[in-house]
């Protein structure tokens, strides 16, 4: 019985301590989303812009044929950006995001596109390379907190991949949203050709400012069209950021709960199985007692 109160008390120190280290994780991961979302939201507002300023060259100058605007007839290859994180205790958070982008993968094969992958966070590139997959592209280190440097180096890779000849013919990203700190929807989008969409609704934003061009529309659209991409993937990189903190403070929110019921179970064993050990040696100095006391009328 002494055997069993000393295993029973080792797990519970075990499980202390790691209670202590998820509800460490977890308080870091909280104090790091408020930083994260006001990130986000402060890189809203020129995402915003900088996509009416395209729609409204693209509107004024419909003669425009930009090479980014325009799909192939054609296309024999797909770039797939994958924006997983550097560190695990995330949950389902890198798990979410590799299901995704192999299942836009599949479509793409059936297509008869060959798929490159460009893989963003370690997790990523260590399951890739684990599977012996090739990539075409690779960063780690900034999965939790992403420069808007960060994003123009993809930004140019995946370009200039997209303008070779002998690169890619479509870019396709794979990020998770952040939506609410309980919930985060992982998300799939072509980011290049840009799809250019006719209409005569007017945007929710109130119509486009109209531009005089100088040179020319084609050489604006030049320069506006990386910035556009870059930043998209900063916009992308920033959402993965902040559902990655949110992620992890649920899992470890979880892990230490769990923690917590079985420091609970434990001890509640514990109890139990001191109480037999005292219980069990009442009996044994009851029954010596009873013996003795037998002996001695015995021998009266």
């Amino acid at each position: 019985m002494g055997a069993q109160l000393r295993l029973l008390r080792r797990r519970i120190r075990s499980v202390k301590s790691t209670a202590k280290i998820t509800r460490a994780q977890e308080l870091i991961a909280s104090s790091r989303i408020v930083k994260a979302q006001q990130r986000m939201e402060a890189a809203v507002p020129y995402e915003r812009e900088i996509t009416r300023a395209v729609s409204a060259v693209l509107s004024n100058s419909a003669d425009v044929d930009h090479p980014l605007t325009v799909a192939k007839e054609q296309p024999t290859a797909a770039g797939v950006l994958i924006i997983t994180s550097d560190r695990g205790f995330a949950g389902g958070f890198n798990a979410n995001v590799l299901r995704e982008a192999e299942a836009l993968g599949g479509h793409l094969r059936g297509r008869g596109l060959e798929v490159k992958p460009f893989v963003v966070g370690r997790k990523g590139i260590t399951w890739h390379r684990f599977r012996d997959r090739r990539m075409s592209g690779e960063w780690s280190g900034f999965s939790d907190n992403p420069l808007y440097a960060h994003a123009k180096e993809i930004a140019d890779s995946l370009v200039a991949a997209f303008e070779d000849e002998n690169g890619i013919d479509e870019i396709h990203i794979v990020y998770t949203e952040f939506v609410s700190m309980l919930t985060q929807q992982v998300q799939v989008k072509r980011i290049l050709p840009l799809e250019v969409e006719e209409t005569t609704e007017e945007p929710p934003e109130g119509p486009l400012p109209y531009y005089e061009f100088e040179p020319t529309a084609g050489e604006v659209l030049n320069q506006l069209l990386p910035r556009y991409i870059e930043s998209r993937i900063f916009n992308a990189l920033l959402q993965s950021a902040a559902s990655e903190h949110a992620s992890r403070r649920r899992a470890m929110k979880s892990a230490t709960d769990n923690a917590n019921e079985l420091i609970r179970v434990f001890t509640q064993r514990m109890n139990q199985a001191r109480q037999a050990e005292i219980t069990q040696e009442i009996s044994e100095i009851v029954g010596g007692a009873n013996a003795l006391a037998d002996a001695s009328a015995g021998k009266e």
